[in-house]
């Protein structure tokens, strides 16, 4: 079954409907430029009851050419079982994250997918093209590009996706996982519960069984 990733976590409400919801991964953006931003901190407290709660979700901080000293630290104070990398973010800082880096690449082509080939990570996130924005436009794209992606490994599928248009690209890539953050707002950093219960529900309509979990 894919595998959900909602991001741009802000608040605790927000990530206990995801996880009510039925989402695998929980996103904290720790970009200071965006308006889904949180802090270390508030990162950090949120994580913490969702770990005294007892619940199966895993965390990711989503980072952008940051320094990789800060992002251990966060990785540690918080607690994240991943770290999503939206910058330019050479080889050698991916794979020094080992297992924990989550390389995302912001698609205009299918000559753009060469590059994965160059990184070692756990899983590769595709995404729209924005000659600015390095992530979280919501803006659809060319999802068939990104089935060729798939042989460089784990394939997450972000960019202008919407419960209403989520299983039809799940049918056509057959991603590992997917990633919503704009698709399931009713405003910016704020989720709405029952967009995120309706995208949970049509990603997983339009996938096939696995049991290779996160």
């Amino acid at each position: 079954m894919v595998r959900v990733k909602i991001c741009g976590i802000t608040n605790l409400e927000d990530a206990l409907a995801a996880v009510e919801a039925g989402a695998d991964l929980l996103g904290f953006v720790l970009y200071p430029p965006s308006p889904r931003c949180v802090t270390v901190e508030k990162a950090r407290e949120i994580i913490a009851v969702i770990h005294r709660s007892g619940l199966a979700v895993g965390t990711v901080g989503v980072f952008v050419d940051e320094g990789l000293g800060r992002v251990w630290e966060a990785i540690r104070k918080c607690d994240l079982d991943y770290a999503q990398l939206h910058g330019d973010e050479p080889p050698t800082y991916v794979q020094a994250l080992g297992e924990r880096a989550i390389k995302a690449l912001r698609v205009r082509s299918a000559a753009d997918l060469e590059r994965l080939g160059t990184f070692r990570a756990s899983a590769y996130l595709l995404d729209a093209y924005h000659p600015t924005k390095p992530g979280g436009t919501g803006e659809a794209w060319d999802w068939g590009v990104a089935v060729a992606a798939k042989r460089y490994g784990r394939l997450i599928l972000a960019g202008g996706l919407t419960p209403d248009n989520v299983a039809d690209a799940v049918h056509r890539v057959q991603p590992y996982g997917v990633d919503v953050s704009t698709g399931v707002e009713s405003a910016p950093g704020r989720k709405d519960a029952v967009l995120m219960q309706r995208f949970v529900a049509a990603a997983h309509s339009g996938g096939e069984n696995s049991t290779d979990r996160w």
